[in-house]
C-alpha cells in the first residue's frame, strides 16, 4: 500500500494531504478510470498537483507518487514528458527509477532533459536511471553539463562508481578546467573532486 511519507504530509495543509491520499488511492485501485475528455482521472491528478500541494517541491514529490501508483506504461510516460509542463517532466524523470521503462524508451528522456538549459531539469536527468543506463559518453557529457550550468556534482547518482578509474572523463574536466582558466573564469571546486576520483583505481 503506497501512503503519503510523514515528511511530506509535514509540509501539506490538511486538505492537500487529503487530497493527496485519495489520488494515490484511487490510481492505485482504478488507474484506467477517466475523467473528463476521457483522460485518465490520475492524469488529471498529475496535472493539478502545483495546484493542490502548496510549493513546487511539494507537488514534484505528490506527482512522483501519483506515478508510482499508477504504474503507467512506457508510452504514457514518455508521453507526460514529451507533453508536460518543466515541473511535470522533473517528476518523471525523478520516478523513473521505479517505473517498468526499458532503457531504450528512458533514456532518451535522460538525454532531451540534459540537452535543456533547466538547472532543475538537468538535475533530475542525472539521478538513478542515468547512472544505472546511460552509455559512457553521454554520461560524462551529463557531468560536464551539470559542470558548466552549476549544478552541484552531489545531485549525480553514483558519480564516484562511474567517475573511478575513467580517464577520458579525467582529459575531459583537465580541458574545461583549461579552458576556464583561459577565460578568466574560476574552476569549481566540485571539478578538482571529480577529477581525484577519476585518479583512483576501478
Amino acid at each position: 500500500m503506497l501512503t503519503v511519507p510523514d515528511t511530506l504530509l509535514a509540509r501539506l495543509a490538511p486538505e492537500s494531504a487529503a487530497w493527496l491520499n485519495d489520488a494515490l488511492h484511487e490510481a492505485m485501485a482504478t488507474p484506467h478510470a477517466v475523467g473528463p475528455r476521457r483522460v485518465p482521472t490520475w492524469e488529471l491528478r498529475f496535472a493539478a498537483a502545483g495546484r493542490r500541494c502548496g510549493s513546487r517541491e511539494n507537488a514534484e514529490a505528490a506527482r512522483v507518487l501519483l506515478l508510482h501508483a499508477a504504474r503507467p506504461d512506457p508510452a504514457t510516460a514518455v508521453r507526460l514528458f514529451q507533453q508536460g509542463t518543466a515541473a511535470e517532466r522533473r517528476a518523471v524523470l525523478r520516478a523513473l527509477p521505479h517505473l517498468a521503462i526499458a532503457p531504450e524508451e528512458g533514456v532518451p528522456l535522460i538525454e532531451d532533459a540534459l540537452r535543456t538549459n533547466d538547472t532543475r531539469l538537468v538535475a533530475a536527468a542525472v539521478g538513478p536511471y542515468a547512472a544505472a543506463y546511460l552509455p559512457a559518453h553521454p554520461w560524462r557529457h551529463a557531468v560536464l553539463k551539470c559542470l558548466f550550468t552549476g549544478v552541484p556534482l552531489g545531485v549525480v547518482a553514483d558519480l564516484a562508481d562511474r567517475a573511478r578509474g575513467d580517464a577520458e572523463l579525467a582529459r575531459m574536466l583537465r580541458d574545461f578546467a583549461a579552458e576556464r582558466t583561459a577565460a578568466g573564469r574560476s574552476v569549481p571546486d566540485d571539478l578538482r573532486h571529480l577529477l581525484a576520483l577519476t585518479a583512483e583505481e576501478s
